[in-house]
Formats: structure tokens, sequence, C-alpha cells
């Protein structure tokens, strides 16, 4: 049996794991070897956080999706919009300025709703 702690230090791994792929595609890996690493980081990213955070959720008791508090829900759009990243940033590379900023903010509303859990 996983521990509450032991998911929520996946799931920053996880977070870890995403911000660094973005990072690497924003700092220019349009092609080549290092595209390639930063998507399948940002991917692993994305499935750690998923499955830990689904794991926390299920340690919180609140696994059921019709019971999800607003915090939750709010999470999963998140995690859906920095999943998208990608794909903005090879489609848009002139947005990355602005990317650089919005990207880290959206983490940090993650990090907000995490701590906080506000209806």
């Amino acid at each position: 049996m996983i521990s509450l702690a032991m998911y929520k230090v996946l799931h920053v791994l996880g977070v870890l794991f995403l911000f660094m792929g973005l990072g690497g595609l924003l700092r220019g890996g349009s092609s080549g070897e290092g595209r390639k690493v930063s998507v399948m980081l940002h991917g692993i990213g994305l499935v750690v956080i998923l499955v830990a955070g689904f794991g926390a959720l299920a340690r919180l008791g609140i696994s059921n999706p019709a019971i999800w508090p607003m915090w939750v829900w709010i999470k999963a759009v998140l995690w859906l919009l920095l999943g998208a990243a990608p794909v903005i940033i090879k489609r848009a590379p002139k947005l990355a300025g602005i990317l650089w900023v919005l990207l880290p903010i959206l983490g940090a509303l993650g990090a907000y709703y995490a701590l906080y859990k506000p209806t």
C-alpha cells in the first residue's frame, strides 16, 4: 500500500519531468534528439502526475468523480492545458515568450489548488 506522502512525492516528480520537457521544447527543441527527449520527459511527467494524483485522491477518499470537489476538476483542466502545451509550442513558436511566463503560472495554480484545496 502506497502512502499519501509517497503519492505526493511521485506527483511532484511528475511535475518536475513535465516542466523539464516543456523547458526543453521552449528552449528550441524543435527537431532532432533534443525534441524527442523533451517530448518523452513531458509525456512521462503527465502519466506520473495522473497516476499519482488519482492515487492520492483514493487515499483522501474522493476517488468517485461524482463527489469530486471543484479543486480536483480545476487541476484536471490544468493537466489538460499543460498536456496540450507541446502542440502549441510546435505550431506557434512565436508564443514561446508568453509561454515562458504562462506555463509556470499554470503550474503555480495547480500547486495552490493542491495545497489549499478551496471548495
